[in-house]
């Protein structure tokens, strides 16, 4: 059913105009400093892979947002005008005293250009709504540092954190060389899951 739903999420996003990406889940851990992660982050704690092709795949991404922002500066770089893309990321977080990570999946949007904070805002609402989820509430988040304190928001289910979006902090789209402005949403797809309301039912 999960699957369903995802397929659901990624029919919408294409609604709304996204195309479909994909993106090493292999990172370098100089990602963190590009995002302008605090040292002491949760998000550092990654899992180091034993035999790496090489320091820039020594990683298992804690965070899907460096793997968006990458393909957006190769499509900025490409000279690609409007872009906005989207990816069902899976992440992987250490967990103490087990083997295996904790593999939460994330639906990740990104653009540039013909776009602003309510262009990704709105496409947000709109997969919110494909997904019948209500009781929705934005609230103003200034504490995220790979976000521009001022245009960056948390998106709730009543009482339940779903993701955050906005744009990109200006020195940290520097860092991907690009000088124009990104927009992003990161939401958690458990979270879009437990939130869902009921199927609807059809009589004639």
């Amino acid at each position: 059913f999960k699957l369903r739903i995802e397929q659901v999420a990624s029919d919408i996003a294409e609604f709304c105009g996204f195309s479909q990406g994909m993106s090493y889940s292999f990172e370098s851990p100089k990602v963190f400093d590009k995002l302008l992660l605090p040292e002491d982050s949760k998000l550092r704690n990654a899992i180091s892979i034993m035999n790496p092709l090489g320091e820039d795949y020594s990683i298992m991404r804690t965070t899907s947002l460096n793997g968006m922002l990458t393909s957006l500066a190769t499509n900025y770089n490409r000279r690609n005008k409007n872009v906005r893309l989207y990816e069902m990321a899976t992440e992987y977080i250490p967990v103490e005293g087990q083997q295996l990570p904790y593999e939460p999946v994330r639906l990740t949007m990104g653009m540039y250009g013909d776009c602003d904070f309510f262009t990704i805002k709105g496409a947000v609402e709109t997969v919110l709504e494909g997904l019948r989820i209500s009781d929705v509430r934005f609230t103003a988040e200034r504490e995220n540092p790979s976000y521009h304190p001022g245009r960056c928001a948390k998106v709730y289910a009543g009482d339940t954190l779903l993701g955050v979006l906005g744009q990109i902090h200006p020195h940290v789209a520097a860092n991907y060389g690009v000088d124009c402005e990104l927009y992003a949403a990161e939401l958690s797809f458990d979270a879009l899951y437990g939130s869902m309301g009921q199927r609807p039912v059809y009589q004639p």
